[in-house]
């Protein structure tokens, strides 16, 4: 998928997403987004905050960063949609991360509808 890199640990200078100065953030990476997801069981499913703070917890950070979460979580996905298209079944099940109502959802190529038709098929 995306070329391994490692997560960081940062400490903030200043504020930021709702943390202070101080906190410690993780810069989490693609692959670990995705490991995340297909983590999540058939039938289920989870936000990116709960995605977020299990993250921190399990890299001993204060938070995760919410911006780069967000596009690493969109960046899965597309990839995803690409492998569907491309004829590959077995996909990462992004839509168990993406909430359809979701601004997120409404930015994918797939659009909300599909994320909405994947989640009510799991149920």
């Amino acid at each position: 998928m995306v070329a391994r890199r490692e997560p960081v640990v940062q400490v903030l200078e200043k504020p930021f997403g709702g943390s202070p100065a101080g906190a410690r953030m993780l810069i989490a990476t693609p692959n670990i987004v995705k490991d995340y997801i297909e983590r999540i069981p058939h039938g289920s499913s989870k936000s990116i905050p709960e995605m977020r703070n299990e993250l921190a917890k399990r890299f001993e950070a204060d938070m995760t960063c919410p911006l780069t979460a967000g596009i690493f979580t969109r960046i899965v996905a597309e990839a995803a949609l690409d492998d569907m298209k491309g004829g590959k079944r077995d996909v990462t099940p992004f839509w168990r991360l993406i909430d359809p109502k979701t601004p997120l959802a409404k930015k994918l190529s797939c659009g909300p509808g599909f994320v909405a038709e994947r989640r009510a098929g799991e149920e």
